[in-house]
């Protein structure tokens, strides 16, 4: 026959595990929801591969400033 405490005892800890795990999920929810947050730690991510490589960054950018010409140059040629 079991006894009443163990299984009280049983039943108490999984509650609190199961609580535990309730608000971590609720904490990686947040943070993922957190749009500053998540902007600082991109912004973070690019500077540190700058750092470490900056030449796909400045390709990037130059390719970027090459369209923007472009578009430009197109639109000033319309007129």
């Amino acid at each position: 026959m079991t006894d009443p405490k163990d299984e009280h005892g049983d039943i108490a800890d999984r509650v609190a595990a199961t609580r535990a795990q309730l608000f971590d999920t609720l904490d990686a929810i947040e943070d993922k929801l957190n749009v500053p947050k998540q902007l600082g730690i991109a912004a973070s991510k690019v500077k540190r591969g700058v750092d470490e490589n900056p030449v796909p960054y400045l390709a990037g950018l130059a390719a970027g400033v090459a369209v923007v010409g472009g578009i430009v140059v197109a639109a000033l040629r319309r007129r």
